[in-house]
C-alpha cells in the first residue's frame, strides 16, 4: 500500500461488458481483490451500470510481474435488481481510459447507495446461497 501515492479524485461508470473484462483481467494478473468471474457473469445484470470508487493503491513488493493497482469499491447492479458492493482491483492502464461520473451530485449518490448496499457475501447469505460461493 503507498500512502503518499494520491488516489485517483474520480469515481467511475462501468457497463456490464468492461465490468467482465475487468474482472477477468484481475483473475489473469491474480490480484486477490475480484470476484469469480463465473460468478459475475451469472449474477450481473447484462445491461447494468457499476460504479468503480478509488480506496487505495495497492503494491505487490514480491511480486515484480504485477503492477501497482488501485483497490475500488465496487457497486454492482444484479439480474435481480439488487446492488451490492464488492472490491476490485484494476491496474492504471485498465482504469484510466474508463468514463467517469459526470457531477458530484452523481459520484454523492455512488458513495451513499456503496454505504447501504449489502456486500456480495451478505446478498449471498441472505439468498440462501451460502458462504462457501465466494
Amino acid at each position: 500500500m503507498d500512502v503518499e501515492r494520491p488516489l485517483p479524485r474520480e469515481v467511475k461508470v462501468i457497463d456490464s461488458a468492461s465490468l467482465f473484462r475487468l474482472e477477468e483481467r484481475a483473475e489473469g494478473l491474480g490480484l486477490s481483490q475480484r470476484l469469480d468471474p463465473t460468478w459475475a457473469r451469472a449474477n450481473v445484470a447484462p445491461g447494468g451500470t457499476h460504479c468503480l470508487w478509488p480506496a487505495l493503491w495497492h503494491t505487490l513488493s514480491h511480486r515484480s510481474d504485477v503492477p501497482d493497482h488501485v483497490r475500488w469499491e465496487l457497486l454492482m447492479a444484479l439480474c435481480t435488481g439488487d446492488c451490492v458492493v464488492s472490491w476490485l482491483d484494476v491496474v492504471s492502464d485498465d482504469f484510466v481510459p474508463l468514463p467517469k461520473v459526470t457531477s458530484r451530485e452523481e459520484g454523492m449518490q455512488v458513495r451513499q447507495l456503496l454505504n447501504q448496499a449489502p456486500s456480495v457475501r451478505e446478498w449471498l447469505l441472505r439468498e440462501g446461497e451460502g458462504s462457501g460461493r465466494l
